[in-house]
């Protein structure tokens, strides 16, 4: 990152690209690049669909970065675009909400005691990794911002035009599936 931006405020990049400054725009995608993937990669299956509907967001983000009105994060309203982008996708390939290919068998270590104390770090992160991608697009993108991304719920909920409270549940419900997930992975191994 360009070291003349790196201390300027969202506000302050904003007027910059508005003025022209296309360096300013790049610092922006620096700065935002890893919510949007976060966000992406948990709703959309297809790689080549997620690299264009990065550009998509980054060109929308640009064409409209005049109509941001500082009412949330810049970085807030990256991700609502983003969001947007994402569900618009998948109306449109009217993709299934789970992907069933993620179904395949998980192999644990035949070690009797605890397996989860057992798995390697690597282990356990694929086990959640593919645990997270059995939910459903929003349940996925939710628990990716709030665990991954480090959001709170009322960025979450600006992010998806959600209310605060439904938030707050469907995180729920998205912990239960994956205890609920684990647990059947654990239990399946155990009785091998």
């Amino acid at each position: 990152m360009n070291h003349l931006y790196h201390n300027r405020s969202d506000r302050e990049l904003a007027d910059l690209v508005l003025q022209g400054d296309r360096e300013a725009f790049r610092v922006i995608m620096e700065r935002t690049e890893k919510l949007v993937i976060h966000i992406i990669s948990g709703m959309v299956p297809v790689r080549e669909d997620r690299e264009d509907l990065a550009q998509d967001v980054y060109l929308k983000a640009f064409r409209h970065l005049s109509g941001f009105r500082y009412e949330a994060k810049l970085s807030t309203w990256i991700a609502r675009i983003t969001y947007n982008a994402c569900v618009n996708h998948l109306r449109k390939k009217r993709l299934p909400l789970v992907d069933p290919a993620i179904s395949e068998a998980i192999d644990a270590p035949d070690d009797a005691g605890d397996p989860f104390a057992l798995l390697s770090e690597r282990q356990l992160a694929g086990i959640l990794q593919q645990a997270v991608a059995r939910l459903s697009p929003l349940l996925s993108t939710l628990i990716t911002l709030y665990h991954q991304a480090g959001l709170g719920i009322s960025d979450i909920a600006h992010i998806t035009g959600l209310p605060d409270g439904t938030v707050k549940s469907y995180l729920y419900r998205a912990r239960k599936q994956l205890q609920q997930h684990l647990l059947t992975i654990y239990q399946n191994k155990e009785a091998l």
